[in-house]
């Protein structure tokens, strides 16, 4: 045992879309303050999906949901997730996985990031029971066909999406 008691700081990435973000990435984000002395979540900008909410939105969303966490920052990025590890010398990617498939795309795109960047290590966490079945995609399509999403997001986001759903609809109207 060394006689150096000088712990590392244990910090995390979480990248994901969050559009929008669901009570299962807040349990999962809560429970991950146990684990890490920081986590970033990261805003990604995807080309390849549809989303509701810009960027900069989704993290005026996040943060106003994490408050009170104060070892959780919000942020968003362009790129690879491993160059924004790299520059800011982070270890730990974190990552739910929900299924089967969820694990099978979640160890292949690990295994990839591990290739691209040899230190990092992808922590999966599986998401509370109550959570294990909840997506973004999912809640804009219950709210698009007029059903509750109240049990999916909490009333803040609950709220956006309701208005962003009125706006879209307007928009197809003219």
């Amino acid at each position: 045992m060394s006689g150096n008691n000088q712990q590392k700081v244990r910090r995390a990435v979480y990248p994901g879309t969050f559009d929008p973000v669901t009570w299962g990435h807040l349990d999962l984000i809560r429970r991950a303050t146990q684990l890490f002395d920081s986590i970033e979540v990261l805003v990604a900008h995807n080309l390849t999906k549809e989303s509701w909410f810009t960027p900069e939105e989704r993290v005026d969303m996040i943060r106003a949901e994490v408050n009170e966490w104060p070892s959780v920052s919000v942020s968003s990025f362009n790129g690879l997730v491993v160059d924004y590890m790299r520059d800011r010398d982070i270890r730990f990617m974190l990552r739910g996985v929900r299924t089967v498939s969820d694990f099978e795309y979640e160890y292949q795109m690990a295994m990839t990031n591990r290739s691209l960047l040899q230190s990092v290590d992808t922590v999966f966490m599986m998401p509370s029971l109550c959570y294990s079945f909840t997506s973004s995609r999912l809640i804009k399509e219950i709210i698009s066909n007029g059903g509750n999403i109240a049990e999916f997001v909490t009333p803040r986001i609950d709220s956006l999406l309701t208005g962003r759903l009125a706006r879209r609809r307007q928009m197809e109207k003219e």
